[in-house]
């Protein structure tokens, strides 16, 4: 008979195989987000993942908190090009200088959105009308890259000049901030998530 550890190894989504991953999966993929510092680190890592394994991004996470002020979009935004050329010398990150551009580009657009909608928070999840999506998928060949809704919340943040923020991209942040709930029906999280 298998462990119970054994039995949720075998039931998690299956790309949460590597340890990191699978802290990850089992402790905040998926979970709602309404921290205004959470949503902009998560976009700060979603779109330094553009092209890249999110096990990469996972691995480098610390360098990335590090680099970008613990992920203050405030501190970011007052980056100066001195501040750039340091984090592109750091090996902590993908030294992406379009990538690291757009972090201090999106941390000030980030501001004014916040401002502007009373949070960003508020923002986002007005895109999936306050209430997190539950979809039911049993296969990970079911699990969109994009839907229509990850395609208007990209087009309206490339409206007010955010970049790296593509249609999944912004996908991919719903799924993480917990605004759409994909794990697999067989997964104990997405029975735990609601």
């Amino acid at each position: 008979m298998p462990s119970d550890t054994e039995a949720r190894a075998a039931a998690r989504c299956p790309w949460a195989t590597d340890p990191l991953a699978v802290v990850y999966h089992d402790e905040e993929w998926g979970v709602p987000v309404h921290e205004d510092r959470t949503h902009f680190e998560f976009l700060v890592l979603e779109g330094a993942q553009a092209g890249l394994s999110w096990l990469t991004i996972l691995r480098k996470r610390d360098g990335y908190r590090r680099c970008f002020a613990e992920f203050d979009p405030a501190a970011v935004a007052d980056f100066s090009e001195d501040d750039i050329e340091r984090v592109l010398e750091d090996p902590g990150i993908v030294r992406n200088r379009q990538k690291v551009r757009a972090t201090v580009s999106n941390a000030a657009r980030f501001l004014e959105l916040a401002e502007e909608a009373g949070s960003f928070d508020r923002y986002i999840w007005s895109f999936v009308g306050d209430t997190p999506i539950k979809n039911a998928f049993r296969s990970m060949s079911e699990v969109p890259a994009r839907t229509a809704v990850s395609e208007a919340l990209s087009a309206d943040l490339r409206r007010r000049g955010f970049a790296f923020v593509g249609p999944t991209v912004c996908y991919a942040h719903l799924q993480a901030a917990g605004l759409v709930n994909d794990h697999l029906v067989t997964c104990p999280r997405w029975t735990a998530l609601g």
